[in-house]
């Protein structure tokens, strides 16, 4: 028999719970009795704040002066001084006014504008996509579907070459996969793979600033209408980052959103019957279902008081997207995948404020025609085994999920 939960023995940081599933329950538990606990912390001795509620999420994620994305980083384990110093210069792990700064210059490259011109390359790269996994007819969803789907888009978006797209994929597993034991590299496996990164990225802006044409990273290597620029560092800095963020959170929501449609085959059946209609309300409530990043960490700047406890100046603060995207307060039926959920304002994109997700639209036009595309081609999706989930605390992911595809 297991263990009754209670809030004696809730441990919701610890990666080994994850890989067999998210432990909603204790979630649950702490939203309704302690939505801001104190919770021990193996890595070091004062622990830490575990953050729930969806308003309480809110207000920490638009008061950057009190929470700081700076101070310790928004990873949730510790950095060594010199591995901190390097973090603080990505825009994530960043504060106003230097994230003002660095975001606002970064904005030209995802304007809406900017990211409707890629729905014709997203759509065609979805039915070749699809195609190939019906020739197929089984195997791994996530290498068949998923993961290929915003290697592509990343790849177009900052001009690296189609051949070389793999190697985006590639670098930023072995960047991120470091809890998981099958997955993990050693700590030189995992610097080789950002340095390559940060050589290949070197690389790529040098020839838009010699040959600048009309995609992002031109954009983004040249100054602004204020004569502003990114540094060389900065830039390669903002790479990494989208490499890493764009891949797989995306791959994580459609791996998700399909496992969500095998556990409820009559939102597949509604999504079948009108994909042009459903598919983007689908897409919105697969980022709430799914919360590809499941949390992220401030520290606090100063004495404070959150959901009636009192917080000290450089205390560790985890704000859990996964527990605020199920917030019954908020959702009605939050336990139910709903493909038409609407309003839907799930924080899978962050609460708010400065650090809100940079390629949100992008990633929702992704998800969104990827649905579509499934949903006008295949009939059903039969899971052949188990999925395989990440050991992840921080990534809501799956490594592994063996399907067979049923054309329409």
């Amino acid at each position: 028999m297991s263990q009754q939960v209670t809030l004696d023995n809730i441990d919701v940081y610890d990666p080994d719970l994850y890989v067999k599933g998210v432990p909603y329950e204790q979630f649950k538990i702490l939203r309704a009795q302690a939505p801001v606990y104190h919770h021990p912390d193996f890595e070091q001795p004062h622990g830490f704040w575990v953050v729930t509620r969806h308003a309480d999420v809110t207000h920490i994620s638009r008061n950057p002066e009190i929470f700081s994305s700076w101070r310790q980083t928004c990873f949730l384990n510790e950095s060594t001084p010199e591995l901190l110093l390097e973090q603080r210069l990505m825009m994530v792990n960043q504060d106003p006014p230097e994230h003002t700064r660095l975001r606002s210059l970064l904005n030209r490259g995802f304007t809406p504008r900017m990211v409707a011109r890629l729905t014709d390359r997203i759509q065609e790269a979805c039915d070749v996509i699809v195609d190939k996994a019906l020739a197929a007819g089984s195997g791994d969803f996530v290498t068949m579907c998923a993961a290929e789907l915003p290697l592509v888009v990343i790849a177009e978006l900052m001009g690296v070459p189609h051949e070389d797209r793999h190697k985006l994929f590639e670098w930023s597993n072995r960047m991120l996969s470091r809890d998981d034991p099958e997955l993990a590299p050693t700590p030189e496996e995992g610097q080789q793979a950002a340095a390559e990164a940060y050589a290949y990225a070197n690389e790529l802006a040098a020839e838009k600033r010699k040959c600048p044409v009309d995609d992002i990273v031109s954009k983004l290597v040249s100054p602004d209408e204020h004569g502003r620029e990114l540094s060389e560092l900065e830039f390669d800095l903002f790479f990494i980052l989208l490499m890493v963020a764009g891949n797989e959170t995306t791959r994580n929501a459609i791996s998700g959103g399909m496992q969500a449609m095998i556990d409820f085959p009559e939102q597949w059946e509604r999504l079948r019957a009108n994909p042009a209609g459903m598919a983007r309300t689908a897409a919105d409530e697969i980022v709430r279902w799914v919360s590809p990043v499941m949390a992220f960490r401030r520290t606090a700047t100063q004495d404070t008081e959150l959901g009636g406890v009192q917080i000290k100046e450089n205390d560790k603060i985890i704000m859990y997207y996964t527990s605020a995207n199920f917030d019954e307060s908020v959702f009605e039926e939050p336990t139910r995948f709903d493909i038409g959920r609407d309003p839907n304002p799930h924080i899978g994109f962050g609460g708010g404020g400065p650090h809100f997700c940079l390629g949100r639209h992008l990633a929702l036009l992704e998800i969104e025609i990827m649905f579509r595309t499934l949903a006008s081609r295949i009939a059903r999706v039969e899971p052949l085994a188990p999925p395989r989930r990440l050991r992840s605390n921080f990534i809501n992911g799956v490594k592994e999920m063996q399907v067979r595809l049923i054309p329409a």
